[in-house]
């Protein structure tokens, strides 16, 4: 398969992981005598103009050589990274579905630390491999062939340590981390473009290309030939013409393409960084068209923040330029190390009036949550009380004109929900806040209450309040319902992905072995991670294939954005014995964003499950890539252009919305208070199940 960075959330400074999923990611010289010398032509073919140079040495025996990574997403998620002999007979043959096969599989030794940049591996050669044989000599003659190989890492997530079809992202060949060079423009999408093979010829007639030819593309027609020597040879494709070495133990690094590679613009000057900024969003951001940004237009009001900070050397002041200008883009992907800013978000946030608010689906702001002794509640107000008026502004207008500092937003649903906890802060120095409110059944009133240092409120008010920082990425239990129905609370897609894949089976395994019929999915805590993660766990739920999307990315090329029509995302069933048929509710809302709404949204094709929630999902659709900018802040953006099978936006800017959307009023606020659970609890009726 390819090798792609899936789309991914994390939290409010927002990761991704990247896997090798060409993405996340043996022993004796053959048998026989001497080598046999390079030829400028083949037998019985015309002499070819591109002659080789003299084939040195005797036959490689074990391969080493390094990783070298600078994407900082590069070993989220992994918990076994390989380095195999991968057949390149899918790219021999230009299958993009080719599956490679266990039994070619060669795994190699990692033989330093892979979590620090560069790692080092070997890998031994078998004496007689066992891939795909390809006859690439195109001189009209049949011959037995050669097979065809790159080293090239891999991540294993399922089954045993050979990459089944699933590790391998669907089938194809490797693009990223390999020893071959592959280009991502349009007009020669996955072709070859350098690098390394190891070729094992099975006798010694075989002919291996010296040159790309004049279409500039490996095996096919026009390629000049030279003669390969019976066993294992390295081909050096980035030499004119290619090169041939016999030596026993050749090194061969892999190749970080140029698109995943950490660009850092951190030696430059702050208003030097924002061009350089600019112009990677200006050609590389994902949604330009779809959100209407003038990046003209954002030169022109954010540049002269970072020039005025350049004069004045202030760190700090190029801190909130580079904030205030992320903070334009309205996409939850977006996002910066916040470190230098920490003091100004304490400051603006340390004050609290002692409650937290709603807004419920009639437009009513309903106090939800009153802090024991604070000074809300030393005012008299009370849970439930309704809101008129806040800080001298009608509620709706104090929320409004909120500007919570985790912005940006891809959807307004999601702005206004964080709106509503941050216009409840202030700094300290504030004082007083004049709130006008009104108890149930009680009338009207207005006081200055107090701005004080506490945290509940706005703790309450968190879409992840109550959710332990220790947990699993799959939590699983079975419901006390009539009949019973499992529960799964999946929590990550971002987290080790072997031990997620055995939570999870574990979990279908155990409902399907005890004839539990319908399950509940809760995915209201899950920040994303793994985009291909996510659509093989969502396949559990399918006997068959599915589409599911394609994402589009810039190529520089052709200065637009390109995504090959071949190159559609599926997913891809389990065994039998892990699919599971019955019914199925997925709990979704805010906190549900990228991976998780790419999980959530499978789960609406083919009618698969109930949708359930308050809220849609947030909306933030692509995957993303970081780079540096001065003083060490990484910055996060989009750079993938999501869409589903028949190539619409599905995700970005709206989420996904529930089939069936629970109201949000003051009796669900209610049940919420006094321990109860809107959403599940409608998710268990809509499952036919009663407590």
């Amino acid at each position: 398969m390819l090798n792609r960075i899936s789309p991914v959330f994390a939290a409010l400074l927002l990761a991704a992981a990247c896997t090798n999923a060409t993405p996340n990611p043996t022993a004796t010289p053959g048998a026989s005598g001497n080598p046999t010398p390079s030829s400028s032509g083949s037998p019985g073919a015309s002499s070819s103009p591109n002659p080789t140079a003299p084939i040195t040495g005797d036959e490689p025996s074990v391969v080493s050589g390094q990783v070298n990574y600078s994407n900082v997403f590069f070993t989220e998620g992994v918990a076994e990274p390989e380095i195999i002999l991968e057949d390149q007979g899918g790219f021999v043959t230009r299958d993009r579905n080719f599956e490679i096969t266990e039994a070619s599989q060669v795994i190699g030794q990692i033989t330093s630390d892979f979590f620090t940049s560069p790692f080092d591996y070997t890998l031994t050669l078998p004496a007689h491999p066992n891939g795909s044989l390809h006859d690439v000599d195109h001189d009209g003659q049949t011959d037995q062939g050669v097979e065809v190989f790159a080293v090239a890492y891999w991540t294993n997530t399922w089954g045993d340590p050979y990459l089944e079809l699933r590790d391998q992202g669907g089938g194809g060949w490797s693009s990223a981390y390999a020893s071959t060079r592959v280009s991502d423009a349009a007009d020669s999408y996955l072709e070859v473009t350098g690098g390394k093979y190891l070729v094992y010829a099975p006798d010694a007639t075989e002919q291996f290309p010296s040159g790309f030819g004049d279409d500039k593309k490996l095996f096919t027609d026009d390629d000049p030939l030279m003669a390969l020597a019976l066993g294992w040879s390295v081909v050096d494709m980035d030499q004119t013409p290619f090169t041939v070495s016999r030596e026993a133990n050749p090194n061969i690094d892999l190749i970080e393409p140029a698109s995943a590679a950490l660009d850092d613009f951190s030696d430059q000057t702050y208003a030097a960084a924002f061009d350089s900024m600019l112009d990677k969003f200006r050609h590389e951001y994902a949604w330009t068209e779809l959100k209407h940004i003038d990046w003209d237009a954002e030169a022109a009001q954010f540049r002269p923040a970072f020039v005025a900070a350049d004069s004045a050397h202030d760190p700090h002041a190029y801190a909130l330029a580079l904030r205030d200008f992320l903070w334009s883009i309205p996409d939850t992907h977006v996002g910066f190390d916040q470190s230098l800013l920490n003091n100004d978000f304490a400051n603006a946030i340390a004050g609290g009036v002692g409650f937290s608010m709603t807004k419920t689906d009639d437009g009513k702001f309903i106090v939800d949550y009153v802090t024991p002794g604070g000074p809300a509640e030393t005012a008299g107000m009370k849970f439930g009380a309704e809101i008129f008026a806040l800080d001298g502004q009608t509620t709706q207008a104090k929320v409004d004109a909120t500007v919570p500092w985790s912005s940006p937003f891809s959807t307004e649903e999601d702005k206004q929900l964080q709106q509503l906890r941050y216009a409840l802060r202030f700094p300290l120095a504030k004082g007083s806040v004049e709130v006008t409110w009104r108890n149930s059944g009680e009338a009207q009133q207005t006081a200055s209450v107090a701005v004080v240092q506490e945290r509940d409120s706005f703790s309450h008010s968190s879409t992840f309040y109550g959710q332990p920082d220790f947990a699993l990425p799959v939590e699983f239990a079975v419901l006390p319902t009539n009949p019973a129905i499992g529960y799964i609370q999946i929590n990550s897609f971002f987290d080790n992905q072997v031990l997620t894949i055995q939570l999870w089976e574990r979990a279908i395994k155990y409902l399907k072995d005890n004839g539990i019929g319908s399950v509940i999915l809760d995915m209201r805590h899950n920040g994303g991670g793994s985009g291909w993660l996510a659509d093989q766990m969502a396949a559990y739920f399918f006997d068959h294939k599915v589409p599911v999307g394609s994402v589009a990315r810039y190529d520089p090329t052709s200065d637009s954005f390109y995504a090959d029509p071949t190159d559609i995302d599926e997913m891809i069933p389990p065994p039998a014995d892990l699919q599971y048929a019955g019914t199925v509710a997925v709990l979704i809302g805010p906190g549900c964003a990228s991976a998780c709404e790419f999980f959530s949204y499978n789960m609406t094709l083919e009618d698969r499950a109930f949708i359930v929630g308050q809220y849609s999902t947030e909306g933030a659709g692509g995957s993303v890539e970081q780079f540096i900018m001065p003083e060490g802040i990484a910055v996060q953006f989009t750079i993938g252009r999501a869409v589903d099978a028949q190539g619409n936006v599905h995700i970005e800017g709206k989420g996904v919305a529930p089939t069936l959307r629970v109201p949000v009023t003051v009796a669900t606020i209610q049940e919420r208070a006094n321990g109860g659970d809107p959403v599940l609890s409608a998710a268990e009726q809509i499952l036919g199940a009663t407590p």
